[in-house]
This record gives C-alpha cells, structure tokens and sequence, in this order.
C-alpha cells in the first residue's frame, strides 16, 4: 500500500500536464512591426561633427579602424567601409560591418559630419551528413550514409549596432586621429 501511495502522486502530475497539452492554445499577440519601433530620437545619433575637412574627417574613420583589425573594403569619396571578424564561440562566427559617410558642413566646407552605421551579422555551423546512393537491380537505390560531413557557415541573425557607448568609443577614437595628423595638416 505505501507504493501506491507514492505512485499517486505522480499519475495525477502525469495527467495534469497531459491535460495542459489538450488546452487550446491562446491566439499570439500580433507582433509592432520593427519600423514601428524607430523613435528617430535626437539623442540616438549616429553621426558627429569633427572640425577638419571632410577627407580628413573619413582619413580619420578609415585609420581609426585600421587601428582596430578592421579591414577596409572602399576608403574614398566620403565613404569609408571596413569590416572584421570575430569567434566567440566555437561553432559561432559574428562579422561587423562599418560604413561611414562623410558630409562636409559649413560656408566652406571647413567643417564635416561623420555618419556611422554599424552592422552585426551572426552566422553558425550548419553540418548535413553526405549519402551516397547505390543501385542494385533487385532491391532497388539504397542511401548509405558516408561518414563525411559537408560544413557551412549560414547567417542566423543580422542585426543595426544600436547607438550608444560603441559609437562614442569609435567618434572618440576618430577624434584622437584627427588630433595626431594636426600637425602633418
């Protein structure tokens, strides 16, 4: 009788949660599209303004990434875009993507905006197992699994860098460079 006892316990969880699967499911919330979510707010910025020309402003980002393992993709004509990768884990590999627009301000352009954006995407292994087929007249095609693996990298989550401490760190950095070539100028 006390093994009964414990066994009974354990049926009614049993059909407690068997029963919790037949409930039917409440209808989702329908999702704010993500555009809806854009404040356009004064204080997110993307952007600075450096008191330099507008190539000395993008010579500034394109050594400030240099000075950080980005490799640059275009440097020229306002526009400086740099990327580099990273593998946090081991089956995980993330690449972050720079692209910076330089706008020159002022009367005569003596002063220039800095327009950064910067892009994470995230990618992750993705293992199929190779077969092979074998035709025998009699049985028909048989699928034998090989032992070998086919690897690829497939991009999961791609995603805007939010502004923030990241971007300061960068326009800091930026900052520094333009102090350095001063006196070259």
């Amino acid at each position: 009788m006390p093994r009964f006892r414990s066994l009974v316990p354990l049926a009614l969880l049993g059909l407690l949660l068997a029963g919790c699967s037949l409930l039917p499911s409440l209808p989702e919330k329908p999702r704010k599209p993500v555009y809806q979510g854009e404040n356009f707010a004064a204080e997110e910025t993307f952007s600075r303004l450096f008191d330099a020309s507008l190539d000395d402003t993008c010579e500034a980002a394109r050594r400030a990434l240099l000075s950080q393992g980005y490799v640059i993709s275009k440097a020229g004509g306002g526009l400086v875009q740099g990327a580099k990768s990273f593998q946090p884990e081991g089956e995980v590999h993330v690449e972050i993507s720079f692209h910076v627009v330089c706008v020159g301000d002022g009367p005569r352009q003596q002063v220039a905006t800095a327009y950064v954006s910067a892009q994470q995407d995230r990618y992750a292994l993705k293992r199929s197992a190779q077969a092979a087929s074998l035709g025998v007249s009699a049985l028909g095609s048989i699928s034998v699994p090989l032992s070998s693996t086919q690897d690829s990298m497939v991009k999961v989550a791609s995603e805007t860098i939010p502004a923030g401490e990241f971007y300061d760190r960068f326009f800091t950095l930026m900052q520094r460079m333009l102090r350095e070539a001063a006196p070259d100028r």
